[in-house]
């Protein structure tokens, strides 16, 4: 069952993404040729070690450019398995020897792994943040023990590239701004506490698709700067460092976000060059659609005000696995000194979460409740629903109902909340708006409420937005429903639940380029890796697999072929039923396109008229653009002919088949294309 799993991991990684990447293949290819000729016309033998091999495809492009042999480093057993069967099928068993190790377990001599050292490095050990995956202390392994001294290096260097940008849309996923609330006795601000307002947050990158970023989402506020720049063909330091730039801003405005992408160079010369620079920045220049690989968003401390042509220093500091960035006006007159010892004094804080927010909070989260139109929606709804006399209960992970309910008359407010962390924060917020003796928070599971948490009192109205933390797909706040069903010996005999219910909907779409992360490769620069299209197909024959996985389509732009349809309903008046909700049917394709799968999401009834969807905002009919939530993941269904690369040409139609298990609270699904 190890090895199955492991075939998941593999299956849900990006390693199809990869194959499916043109640029990245060829880029690397020509590098590798390159490097293998200035070997051998130095005459000598060209000994290739390639450090997280994968599929074996950076080895058997070396040993078809002529390399003597290749040590190939794999460490998950399943994927060397895989690369020996491919290195076999191409014929390259006799150059190319895969090592099942950590490179840094791997030994050199007549009794070794290797029997001598390499003298060119290849490897593809980067992530979007260009660290994240350990590349630096992996080099400097590799440096110190598996290479010779003046390696060929396999990216030669990678440069990591950085914009000051100001972003009120990226600055939401950082920080809670007020939130305005017409009550019946004036309008209330809603204030995040000090500690929250002055917190760095998360020291983990925020990595996106940039490119699908809309322009009038961002205003750039300098040039883009070359931030650093590692040599690979040369030791490598893993140990933490800063790095500093000065900039002159090209507009004024309000500095917050520092957006950063990298290129790699294959050659020394910088002529065969690989990059992730985003669409405003060559805008000339073809895009490459990946996934492994985007674009960072790096958020600064604090909101720092800035002038056109004033300077300023950026400093990167960096660890072995994460970057991030200061922003300082320059000071008139500074010594070289003075500026090394402030560079020094920067480096040394590097980003922990205070407040704890950020930790109960992602980023999504964050621009979630920063959206004023749909808190918009629940101030509305809040207002139908409540009395004078209300005795109201919330059930959501660090909600701001609780504090809208208050405000807007509800004579006693509990909020119930399910881990330390939310109570920490939700006292904090209360106590920054003076309400800690206004709305009391009960730190239990639902199904251990007792009547003297609630003061014997009985709940009147029940509402939650719905959001849990522990949420993946869009169903799993179905949860709400199940917390109602636990607290209903507390709920009165008239209780209004907010929502008063929810409903599955689903469309079936074509994507512009997510398909590529279940497509079969098949052939790639030459090289036969059917192996690794048979390993994710098993994989997904397994039912853990042949689930909806989630994914944020604000990202990935994708054109419906149907019309949203609605295929089941869950009623949060009434308790959660002993027998499963199924229902099947089927949805008739109105456009023409490839059918890649089913997008589902989740619609919350708030009231009989006024809804909120965690999927589809907006459709244009005519060629079908669809606009998500972007705040919300939405359910993906990947249909097996995009795995077995077997579309068919003109569908009229798809059947399908749904059951919601009540015991276990998930969906299990089926399609099937006519």
């Amino acid at each position: 069952m190890e090895y199955l799993n492991w075939n998941i991991f593999y299956c849900r990684s990006r390693y199809a993404d990869m194959l499916h990447d043109k640029d990245r293949n060829v880029k690397y290819y020509q590098g590798i040729r390159a490097a293998v000729s200035r070997v051998k016309e130095r005459g000598e033998k060209a000994i290739v070690l390639d450090i997280g091999t994968g599929t074996g495809l950076l080895s058997m492009m070396a040993a078809s450019a002529g390399a003597d042999f290749c040590y190939a480093i794999e460490v998950f057993k399943p994927m060397a398995n895989a690369a020996v069967k491919i290195v076999e099928k191409n014929g390259f068993s006799d150059k190319i020897k895969v090592i099942n190790k950590h490179s840094t377990e791997v030994t050199v001599g007549p009794d070794g792994d290797m029997q001598c050292r390499a003298n060119i490095l290849v490897t593809e050990l980067f992530d979007t943040e260009l660290i994240g995956e350990g590349a630096l202390p992996t080099y400097e392994h590799a440096h110190r023990y598996l290479v010779q001294e003046g390696c060929e290096a396999v990216p030669h260097r990678a440069t990591v590239y950085v914009q000051l940008v100001e972003s009120r849309r990226m600055w939401s996923w950082k920080k809670l701004f007020p939130v305005h609330v017409e009550a019946e006795d004036g309008e209330k601000i809603l204030v995040p506490p000090s500690e929250m307002e002055n917190c760095p947050g998360l020291p983990s990158v925020c990595d996106i698709q940039l490119n699908q970023m809309p322009s009038g989402d961002f205003s750039t506020l300098s040039d883009v700067v070359k931030m650093f720049s590692v040599d690979f063909s040369k030791p490598v330091q893993s140990a933490s460092t800063c790095y500093r730039v000065q900039l002159e801003p090209v507009k004024s405005g309000k500095a917050q976000i520092v957006l950063s992408w990298w290129d790699i160079d294959m050659d020394p010369s910088g002529m065969i060059n690989c990059s992730m620079a985003p669409y405003w920045v060559k805008p000339t220049s073809a895009l490459q659609w990946r996934d492994h690989w985007m674009q960072c968003v790096y958020f600064l401390p604090r909101e720092e005000p800035v002038l056109q042509g004033e300077k300023l220093h950026l400093t990167a500091c960096r660890d072995e696995y994460s970057v991030w960035y200061n922003l300082q006006k320059a000071r008139e007159g500074e010594s070289r000194a003075d500026e090394e010892q402030h560079k020094a004094d920067v480096c040394v804080q590097s980003p922990v979460c205070r407040c704890r927010a950020h930790l109960l909070w992602n980023r999504p989260r964050f621009g979630e409740l920063n959206d004023q139109s749909r808190t918009r929606q629940y101030i509305k709804s809040l207002r139908k629903v409540l009395k004078t006399d209300s005795i109201c209960l919330c059930i959501s992970d660090g909600s701001l109902l609780p504090v809208l309910a208050h405000y807007l008359g509800a004579k006693q407010v509990f909020t119930l909340e399910n881990s330390g962390v939310s109570c920490s924060v939700m006292e904090k917020f209360f106590k920054a708006n003076n309400l800690e003796d206004k709305i009391k928070i009960i730190e239990v599971r639902p199904e251990l409420l007792k009547p003297s948490h609630l003061e014997d009192k009985k709940i009147s109205v029940l509402v939650g937005e719905p959001f849990f933390t522990t949420s993946l797909l869009p169903w799993h706040n179905l949860y709400f429903w199940y917390a109602r069903t636990a607290v209903s010996s507390h709920l009165a005999s008239n209780v209004t639940v907010l929502p008063q219910s929810a409903s599955l909907h689903m469309m079936i779409v074509e994507f512009q380029d997510l398909w590529r992360i279940r497509s079969p490769c098949g052939i790639c620069e030459g090289f036969d890796v059917r192996t690794m299209d048979d390993m994710i197909k098993d994989s997904l024959n397994f039912r853990e697999s042949k689930e909806a996985e989630p994914h944020p389509l604000w990202e990935y732009p994708c054109k419906s072929l149907s019309e949203p349809q609605e295929v089941l309903t869950f009623d949060f008046t009434k308790t959660v039923p002993e027998h499963c909700l199924s229902t099947e049917g089927s949805v008739k394709l109105l456009r023409k396109g490839k059918s890649h799968g089913a997008v589902l999401w989740m619609e919350y009834h708030l009231t009989a008229d006024i809804s909120v969807s965690t999927g589809l905002m907006k459709l244009s009919n005519e060629k079908g653009n669809c606009e998500w939530n972007p705040h919300c993941k939405q359910a993906v269904y990947f249909f097996s002919s995009v795995i077995e690369s077997e579309i068919l040409s003109d569908p009229s139609a798809v059947e399908y088949a749904m059951n919601f298990d009540t015991k276990t609270g998930e969906i299990a699904m089926d399609f099937k294309l006519l």
